[in-house]
């Protein structure tokens, strides 16, 4: 005769703590690809690289313009502050393709997208992790490159107030071109896959492009249009502090890189969505 076996009753639920909050949001996908981005130690040291350079680029500027203070036009220092930005535009470029393009390269998309199945938010999530800091980039180092150079600009007699008009928008908007950047670089690596194709689209576009419809300006009043609107031009004159004869003014400058930024995006993303990974 067998004895008989006492069962406990433990109760159950239909839905865990744990699993009740493991959904995908949003705030959790940024958090992820921000960890993503700062625990790379490459990352962080180009960054860096990126502050001082641009910091010590706009020191020489100074330095330079002060030996020729008496030739210097009126207002020539205000642009000291964003003096640096090519080379910040240069970094920040093939920081941005880098980022996107190595986890297409290396196949390690697929788990972000296995994580993200919907690909939107991770790929918006990227976009808005890479823009921010490029915006800090930008904003900390043409700030820093203010405060560096004032004694050196004041030696001179060509210092000059934060709050002097366009000053402080100009260091502001140093942050956001080099958002902007970002953003347009990041869409390039994502459309591409390559890194080194991605870069080198990047670099034709923002620098090697504008020379050549430069050089073609005098064959037809087109190609000189055409080049104010390019991503890069058009940037530089929304930092600009005055708007050079018949180029965009800061506004349209901006709307047009804006422009730009926006409308690779939606096509990465758009791409992104319809291929396989």
């Amino acid at each position: 005769m067998t004895a008989p076996t006492a069962t406990s009753s433990i109760p159950t639920t239909p839905t865990t703590r744990a699993e009740a909050g493991s959904g995908i949001t949003f705030g959790r996908v940024l958090r992820s690809e921000w960890i993503k981005v700062t625990t790379v130690p490459s990352t962080v040291i180009l960054i860096v690289i990126t502050l001082v350079v641009m910091i010590g680029l706009a020191a020489v500027v100074a330095w330079s313009l002060g030996l020729a203070a008496d030739a210097a036009p009126p207002g020539a220092a205000f642009a000291v502050p964003s003096s640096g930005l090519a080379f910040g535009q240069l970094l920040i470029a093939s920081l941005a393709v880098v980022l996107v393009a190595s986890e297409w390269g290396t196949g390690m998309i697929r788990s972000t997208m296995v994580a993200v199945p919907g690909r939107t938010q991770a790929l918006v999530a990227k976009a808005a992790v890479i823009a921010a800091i490029s915006f800090v980039v930008g904003l900390v180092s043409a700030l820093g490159s203010y405060f560096v150079t004032q004694p050196i600009l004041d030696a001179q007699g060509l210092g000059f107030a934060l709050g002097e008009e366009g000053v402080f928008l100009s260091v502001v908007n140093t942050g956001t071109f080099l958002a902007l950047v970002a953003l347009i670089s990041m869409a390039t690596g994502t459309l591409l896959r390559n890194t080194a194709g991605g870069i080198v689209t990047v670099v034709g576009g923002f620098f090697v492009l504008p020379v050549v419809l430069q050089t073609l300006a005098g064959l037809a009043d087109w190609v000189a249009d055409v080049g104010r609107f390019l991503p890069g031009e058009a940037g530089q004159q929304m930092v600009a502090v005055t708007a050079s004869d018949g180029a965009l003014s800061r506004l349209e400058g901006g709307l047009t890189m804006a422009a730009w930024a926006i409308g690779l995006q939606v096509i990465a993303l758009v791409v992104t969505k319809k291929r396989d990974v």
